[in-house]
């Protein structure tokens, strides 16, 4: 399948950076949200991380403007009515999902792959939203989606080999590296290994046996981690661990995805790592 029209649901980080990916790729890519604040937002935000790498000397002005010149933003979906291929990077909420791709499949041409980021529902819950569950995959892609090498595509129970190749056809020509699961699994490979990471760290961090800083620090130090798992924590966002963790705990039944109560706490008090500037650390 050679994919000529992406469409990205969702311009929170996930999306906006899915988005800027596609477009440093070459490919014109509409990013919709659901207010022009989100979508306005998420504009500004990447014109700043390109502002701040001109300053560095790692782009030219010049090539910021021909990314930019490549993403359009919206606030429906009838805009992926043209589309081919559709990332949804919504919120990891299921029956919000699931209705998204309902409007979807109404909107969408019937050979648009739909694809989701998810990283703990059920691929084949969202499929059963369409016409279509043949061409509904998982495709996670990992934060920054713009440096993180990693896709991991995550099959459904009806995701055809036809859709599972488009969707590794495209994350290759994003240079991105797809892994594509034998199975249906929740939270695929890399997100459910480092569930039960994050969670013992964020115990240890409870038990009050080391602060954060330095759990980070004998963590990268004595495992060889480039980023501390409560820092990890901090720039995927607790609410979305904790999410992903009762997703997991509900799915498998396993105590090892029961989330640290520091966490609940932390998400009720809005401390919720590096978007709101206050987690582990402070930002």
């Amino acid at each position: 399948m050679d994919v000529r029209k992406p469409f990205v649901v969702g311009a929170g980080t996930m999306g906006a950076g899915i988005g800027q990916l596609c477009a440093q790729q070459g490919f014109s890519v509409t990013i919709a949200d659901v207010t022009e604040e989100l979508v306005g937002n998420a504009r500004q935000k990447i014109i700043r991380g390109f502002d701040q790498r001109i300053e560095k000397g790692k782009v030219t002005a010049e090539e910021k403007e021909a990314v930019l010149a490549r993403m359009s933003w919206a606030t429906d979906l009838g805009a992926a009515r043209e589309s081919d291929f559709v990332i949804e990077a919504a919120s990891e909420n299921l029956e919000l999902k699931k209705k998204l791709f309902r409007e979807l499949d109404g909107i969408c041409p019937p050979e648009t792959v739909l694809t989701t980021n998810t990283t703990a529902l059920s691929i084949s819950e969202i499929a059963s939203a369409t016409r279509r569950p043949e061409k509904v995959v998982g495709m996670h892609f990992f934060n920054p989606a713009v440096v993180m090498k990693l896709v991991e595509i995550i099959r459904g129970s009806r995701s055809s080999e036809a859709t599972i190749a488009a969707a590794r056809q495209f994350a290759e020509k994003l240079g991105r590296i797809p892994i594509v699961t034998a199975k249906e699994a929740p939270a695929g490979i890399v997100s459910r290994v480092l569930a039960g990471l994050l969670n013992e760290a964020a115990a240890v961090y409870e038990a009050g046996i080391a602060s954060a800083q330095d759990i980070d620090e004998a963590m990268k130090l004595g495992a060889g981690l480039p980023m501390g798992p409560l820092a990890l924590m901090d720039m995927i966002g607790l609410d979305i661990h904790l999410a992903k963790m009762e997703t997991l705990h509900q799915k498998l039944g396993d105590d090892r995805y029961k989330t640290p109560e520091i966490v609940r706490e932390m998400v009720a008090r809005g401390k919720l790592g590096r978007k709101t500037g206050e987690g582990f650390y402070k930002y």
